[in-house]
């Protein structure tokens, strides 16, 4: 497989099925915003020294190449067949931050995001969480009907799992979590 096929250098690009969209379309934005949420899982993999939080990030980043597989199909195309993002996808979100909230004291303030370099990450990593998903709601607000529901809703739940890992991450630490105190 060659890397360079020279076939987007007029600045259009290919989508999986065969249509070509200008790599500034929202299409291309949206799983582009995806792709770059992968790239930072992958650092925030790298720190992590926690397993189960580990094995949770590799699960995300399988399933965000889904997602990305998804957004890059032609919606023109109906022969082609994208991978599937299940409802159990988010499930298993959604049981790993109770089993994470657990062990967390109740949050009763906002949180600035920091305290350890590695929280900070993570909210990185949430913020373009829910950038992908502004992305990807303005797609289907676009072109409706061209991305399946499930697809906003695990990116929802990605970014509250995200929060909820950056407060594991802190209390696992044993590093402050910085209350936002507005000024009165």
């Amino acid at each position: 497989m060659k890397i360079y096929t020279k076939t987007g250098d007029k600045g259009t690009t290919m989508l999986f099925g065969g249509g070509r969209v200008p790599k500034h379309h929202v299409r291309i934005e949206s799983y582009g915003t995806v792709d770059e949420l992968n790239s930072y899982l992958g650092l925030l993999h790298a720190l992590l020294g926690d397993a189960t939080a580990q094995t949770w990030l590799e699960e995300v980043q399988n399933r965000l190449f889904t997602l990305g597989a998804i957004l890059a199909t032609d919606p023109t195309k109906d022969k082609v067949k994208s991978p599937d993002l299940l409802e159990s996808d988010v499930e298993l979100l959604e049981k790993a931050i109770d089993q994470m909230n657990e062990l967390l004291p109740p949050l009763t303030n906002f949180v600035l995001p920091g305290g350890h370099p590695t929280t900070a990450h993570c909210h990185i990593a949430r913020c373009i969480c829910r950038r992908a998903e502004r992305r990807v709601t303005h797609l289907t607000e676009i072109e409706p009907d061209t991305v399946p529901e499930i697809v906003v809703r695990y990116l929802n739940r990605l970014s509250d799992f995200l929060f909820v890992l950056s407060r594991k991450i802190s209390y696992d630490l044993a590093a402050p979590e910085i209350i936002w105190s507005p000024r009165k």
